[in-house]
Order: structure tokens, then C-alpha cells, then sequence
């Protein structure tokens, strides 16, 4: 038995933060409670549910040089991610599933924490021809993706139909392909300013509703991955309204950053999409504070050196997020915009319902899956100490607010801070 106490307990399902502890045995939460035990003190920190991270990219196969499971899986212990769902857009895509149970099995020896995977929705990732969806599910695979806009309609229908028979989630990724190609900035007066070719958050709404509109047809489980701009904002509302099986996401980047921190052509902050107006940001903000954004992940995208230190258009987009995802999703606390129940459904609860995970709660029966962390701690992010092989992120030198003290995947310790 492991008991935990002198926390206090971020509930996500009931809505609340009160002070107590929790009873671990066996791997899994046996109680939580409000009077005052013996045990490990938590010393007046809080306490929540492990981060369900959806939409990971680890670089195993192809890639191993900017990311493996080991650094990725140690990267999420130190940010209180006990989840990975991983993205299949690797070298090659994870699109049969011989790769899905290679990349399963080099998950399990190297890996921390949990690792679920979700695959390739086409073929190669090409958007022509759609993968074995029921022999991937059979493979372990939890979701599916190209990690991009699908363009042609056709095959993308296809994909839902099928999926829909198999009760098989996909992820959407909305852009219109034709309007967003080339583009690395969002379209405006800064994007004119540095000369940088860009896309209008038009691309997203069209994307969007085109998708909407096949879910509808074909009755699919949908998740539209990075809502960024407030256009498409409408449109979710309307599908959401009519009952349709649509949840929505937005990466921690595009709610806490604006088309400005580009700066003086930085490429830590070239992201796809292209980040957004501060008006589009703070509309993100608001629909995920209302529950019509259901998930925030980090959208960890790691790239090493060379392919960032490049001409802003020539630079890969993309950053790393696995160890800022609770500070940086901190400040949307600290800033007023959302309480920590609602935060930690976004984060954990609500992405493991997505994935029919019995994590992201603190009730007995629950996985042992958890996080301490102290909410006000700051620090001075120093890009070279992230665990991650890949340092491409945009909080390098940002003062933050928000430390992992402790993590816990199944009961078993998997990241402590020196000094916690």
C-alpha cells in the first residue's frame, strides 16, 4: 500500500480541488480521501491525474536521432505525461501492422510510461488508398491519422465509412490542402512585414467543414487535432449541436503564443498551422474554457538542429512539448482563463474517454496513473536541460510557473525531482 497525503486533489470529474490524499495498491487507486492519515506528504501540492497526451511523434523507425522511446518516455515522466498516443508519421508511416507491433514492442523495453499508437489512415500516408483499419485495431493501434489533411474527399469518405463500421476513431487534421501549401505564417500585416508567405484561417474553417459534413454522412467517430482560429469555431458548435460523434483539440502552442512571438524570423516557433492572431488565440482560449475544445495536447513534434537552423521558409515546423505541456498549460490558470478541473479534463480526462482509457480520474478502481506538481513554482526554461534528444522548442528562455515534483504510472515511481 502507498498512501499519499497532504495533497491537494485535482478532480476533474467532480469539478473540484480539495485537500486529501489517495490510497495506492496494486497498480491502482483504492481510495481517495479528506481526513488526515500517515503516509508520504505531499506537502500541500496538487495532485491529478497523469497527462493524456494525444497526438505524440516519437521519430522510431526513421528517425531515431531526434527522438526515441527512451528520451520521449523519459521527457513525459518529467512532465507528468503518463500517456503517449503516438502519431504514425514516421520513415516509414506506421500503415501495417508489422510496423505498429514493432514500434509496440520498442515502446514496452524503452519506455517509462504508456504508449498506445495510433496508425496511418491511407496507405504510405499518400491520401490514396486506405490502410487495413480492422487488422491495425487488431494490432494494438487506438486511433487514426495521416497527421495531415487527406485531400482528396473521395478517399477521405471511404475512410470514414469503413471506420464508422468498426467503431475506429480518426483523426482529422483540418486544412484545405490547395490554400495552405507553401504557406508558413498565418496571412496579415506582420506575414507582409517579413515578407513570409501565408495561409488565412480560411483553410481551416473550409477544412473543417468538409470534414463535418462526411462525419455527418458517414456517422464516424471524428477528432479535428489542432483547431487553431476562430473561423471554424462555428461550425463545431453546429456538429456538436446536432449530436454528431466530433470532439475537437488545439496544441498548447497555438493557446499560449501568437503569430508575434515569431519575432525576428525565430523557427522554434514555425509550427503547422502556422500560429495565429492574438484574436484567434484568445477565441481558442475561450472554447476551450466553455468544453467546446474537449482536448489539449502537446503536439510534440521533434526536429534536430539542422532542420531548424534554416531560412524561417526552409526550416521543418514543429516543436517539441512533451516537458512544457503543464507549465505552459499553466498559465491559462494563472491568467484567470480556465480553473484546474476544467484544465485537467482537457488534459487527462477527456482524452482517455477518447481512447476508452480507464485513466484521468481520481476515484477508487482508477490507475494509479499521477502527478504532483507545485502550480506556482517559476523557473527560467533552459532549452539544454529538456530530456528530449531534439531541443526545437519556443519557451526557451520564457519564465514560467509550474514544476512536475513527482510521477506515478501504474503505482511505480517513474520521474522524482531532485529535491521533492
Amino acid at each position: 500500500m502507498l498512501t499519499l497525503v497532504n495533497a491537494r486533489l485535482v478532480d476533474p470529474e467532480g469539478d473540484r480541488v480539495v485537500a486529501g490524499g489517495v490510497a495506492i495498491a496494486d497498480g491502482r487507486i483504492v481510495e481517495v480521501f479528506t481526513d488526515a492519515r500517515p503516509g508520504i506528504d505531499c506537502g500541500g501540492r496538487h495532485l491529478a491525474p497523469g497527462i493524456v497526451d494525444l497526438g505524440v511523434k516519437v521519430g522510431e523507425p526513421g528517425e531515431r536521432h531526434k527522438e526515441s522511446f527512451r528520451t520521449a518516455g523519459a521527457a513525459a515522466a518529467a512532465g507528468g505525461v503518463t500517456t503517449m498516443a503516438t502519431r504514425p508519421d514516421t520513415r516509414p508511416a506506421i500503415d501495417t501492422p508489422e510496423a505498429l507491433e514493432f514500434q509496440s514492442r520498442r515502446a514496452v523495453g524503452a519506455s517509462p510510461v504508456n504508449v498506445l499508437p495510433m496508425a496511418a489512415l491511407t496507405k504510405g500516408r499518400d491520401g490514396r488508398e486506405m490502410t487495413e483499419i480492422g487488422f491495425l485495431m487488431d494490432a494494438g493501434a487506438v486511433a487514426f491519422t495521416d497527421a495531415r489533411a487527406v485531400a482528396d474527399a473521395r478517399v477521405f469518405q471511404r475512410c470514414l465509412t469503413y471506420a464508422a463500421g468498426l467503431g475506429a476513431l480518426v483523426v482529422g487534421h483540418p486544412q484545405e490542402p490547395g490554400l495552405s501549401a507553401g504557406a508558413c505564417m498565418t496571412t496579415g500585416q506582420f506575414a507582409s512585414q517579413l515578407g513570409l508567405p501565408g495561409v488565412s484561417p480560411v483553410a481551416e474553417r473550409i477544412g473543417l467543414e468538409r470534414d463535418l459534413a462526411l462525419v455527418e454522412a458517414t456517422g464516424a467517430r471524428y477528432h479535428a487535432d489542432q483547431l487553431s482560429a476562430a473561423a471554424g469555431l462555428p461550425a463545431l458548435r453546429r456538429a456538436k449541436a446536432m449530436g454528431l460523434k466530433v470532439t475537437a483539440g488545439a496544441s498548447i502552442h497555438h493557446l499560449t503564443l501568437n503569430e508575434f512571438d515569431v519575432g525576428e524570423y525565430r523557427t522554434f516557433f514555425k509550427l503547422t498551422p502556422p500560429l495565429r492572431s492574438e484574436d484567434d488565440r484568445m477565441a481558442v482560449v475561450e472554447a476551450l474554457a466553455e468544453g467546446l475544445i474537449d482536448v489539449v495536447g502537446s503536439f510534440h513534434t521533434p526536429q534536430d538542429e539542422e532542420e531548424k537552423r534554416l531560412p524561417f521558409e526552409e526550416a521543418a515546423p514543429g516543436a517539441v512539448g512533451l516537458e512544457t505541456l503543464l507549465p505552459a498549460a499553466l498559465r491559462l490558470v494563472h491568467d484567470c482563463h480556465i480553473g484546474l478541473p476544467a484544465l485537467w479534463r482537457a488534459l487527462s480526462l477527456n482524452p482517455a474517454r477518447l481512447l476508452g482509457l480507464p485513466t484521468g480520474r481520481l476515484a477508487a478502481g482508477a490507475p494509479a496513473d499521477l502527478v504532483l506538481f507545485d502550480a506556482d513554482a517559476p523557473f527560467v526554461l533552459d532549452r539544454s536541460t529538456l530530456r528530449s534528444k531534439s531541443k526545437n522548442t519556443p519557451f526557451d528562455l520564457a519564465r514560467m510557473q509550474g514544476k512536475v515534483l513527482r510521477t506515478w504510472v501504474g503505482g511505480r515511481e517513474v520521474f522524482a525531482r531532485e529535491g521533492a
